[in-house]
């Protein structure tokens, strides 16, 4: 099986919704990405970013949202053209795993026209609640017309430890991480925004984007029993750690 990071956009958000004590004027660059795992029994795509329409009119995509999360990348520069690197085009995902239903981690599900959309079972409850698009969740971006699978619990996505999907709520409902285990580079979590950045994880500090603290800190310790075990987490948007993984094409074995 191989493992591949995919760069899926790139946003500008306020320092001081992940770090404490930022200035108020303070902004951090957030890497968007995606993850494709090449399993003989078909292709998964951990989320799918951004929309490529926002690129140039976010807020006719997110509305207020894009004051929140301003995108800082072109058209160019989101899922389609970067899995192009890989070899395979959309119709070549048989799976998209969404880790949750923000619209970074979605934006592109529409374009995987073959592909059964998994998510957690409190996510999609979630996305479906009066006013959901008040909390990030629009529609337009997770709800596609793809056959939506729920998961509940931990999922074993082909049934030979290959793809372990695992709960890792706090920052939503929902959000869900995928453990990867390669013959020759081992263990990945994809933990999402349930480890935004690294330093979140480090100090025990829950962005200020958390639906429920507890449950973060909770999942905290889960990532890193994880960790202990043997695994590499992948961070949903820590930059420093994307700048040093091989990406595109280049990927892991």
């Amino acid at each position: 099986m191989k493992l591949n990071f995919i760069a899926a956009g790139r946003l500008r958000m306020k320092k001081s919704i992940y770090v404490p004590g930022a200035e108020r004027g303070e902004t951090i660059d957030l890497p968007v990405s995606s993850a494709l795992m090449r399993h003989k029994q078909g292709n998964v795509l951990f989320d799918t970013g951004c929309h490529p329409s926002v690129a140039e009119d976010a807020e006719g995509r997110w509305g207020p949202l894009a004051k929140v999360m301003k995108p800082m990348m072109g058209a160019g520069e989101t899922l389609l053209p970067n899995l192009a690197c890989t070899g395979l085009g959309p119709d070549d995902v048989d799976i998209v795993v969404n880790s949750h239903f923000h619209p970074d981690h979605c934006g592109c599900n529409q374009f995987f026209r073959n592909a059964t959309i998994l998510a957690h079972a409190k996510e999609i409850e979630a996305a479906k609640a009066p006013g959901a698009d008040t909390a990030g969740y629009f529609k337009a971006d997770w709800d596609c017309g793809n056959p939506i699978e729920p998961v509940n619990g931990e999922k074993d996505l082909f049934g030979d430890g290959r793809v372990m999907l695992v709960p890792l709520p706090g920052h939503t409902p929902g959000t869900m991480g995928a453990l990867v285990s390669l013959d020759r580079d081992g263990q990945f979590l994809l933990a999402s925004d349930a480890v935004s950045l690294r330093q979140n994880l480090d100090a025990d500090s829950a962005p200020r984007n958390t639906w429920n603290v507890e449950q973060q800190l909770k999942t905290f310790a889960e990532v890193r029993r994880i960790e202990k075990s043997g695994a590499t987490v992948i961070c949903g948007h820590d930059d420093e750690q994307w700048q040093r993984l091989r990406k595109g094409g280049d990927g892991y074995e």
